[in-house]
C-alpha cells in the first residue's frame, strides 16, 4: 500500500495487510485486518469484531456512499478498532466520514493539509447524533 495513511487514533498503527472479507469468512480467520469492498455486507463481521484491529472500507468512487453505512453498522455494533476509509476519499468528505466512525484514511490522491484542516474546522456544531459522539447543537440549546 503506497498511499499516505492519515490516522486519528492514539494507538499503534496497524501495518498487517488486510485480507478480503470473502477470504476471511472462507477460513482465513486468523487475520486481524479485513478489507470490505463496496457491496460487501459489513454485518458479516459482527461476530468477529473483537479480534479485528483494522477494518478497511473501500471507496471505489467518491460518489459511492455505501462505505458510510458500513462504518455506521460496525461502530453501532461496538467495533472499537481502527476503521479506515480507503480509495477515492476526498478532503471534503473526511469530516463526514469521521462522524460515521472512520478514524483513519488512505486516500488515493495526495492531500492538501491546509484544505484538510479547513474541512475539519468548517462547522463548529453538528445537527444530529453520530458515531463521533459530538453533542448536537439542539441538545446544547435545550439540555
Amino acid at each position: 500500500m503506497g498511499e499516505t495513511i492519515l490516522r486519528y487514533r492514539d494507538d499503534e498503527a496497524h501495518d498487517e495487510p488486510a485480507v478480503t472479507l470473502d477470504a476471511f469468512l472462507a477460513g482465513q480467520t486468523n487475520a486481524n485486518a479485513v478489507r470490505i469492498e463496496a457491496g460487501d455486507d459489513a454485518r458479516a463481521l459482527l461476530a468477529h469484531l473483537e479480534q479485528l484491529a483494522l477494518i478497511e472500507v473501500s471507496f471505489p468512487s467518491f460518489r459511492d456512499g455505501r462505505g458510510y453505512s458500513a462504518a455506521r453498522v460496525l461502530r453501532e455494533a461496538g467495533y472499537a478498532g481502527e476503521l479506515r476509509a480507503a480509495g477515492d476519499v476526498l478532503v471534503d468528505q473526511m469530516p463526514f466520514m469521521r462522524r460515521c466512525g472512520f478514524d483513519s484514511f488512505a486516500p488515493e490522491a495526495p492531500v492538501d493539509q491546509a484544505a484538510l484542516s479547513a474541512a475539519f474546522a468548517r462547522y463548529e456544531h453538528v445537527y444530529q447524533r453520530a458515531a463521533d459522539g459530538a453533542v448536537p447543537v439542539w441538545k446544547l440549546r435545550h439540555p
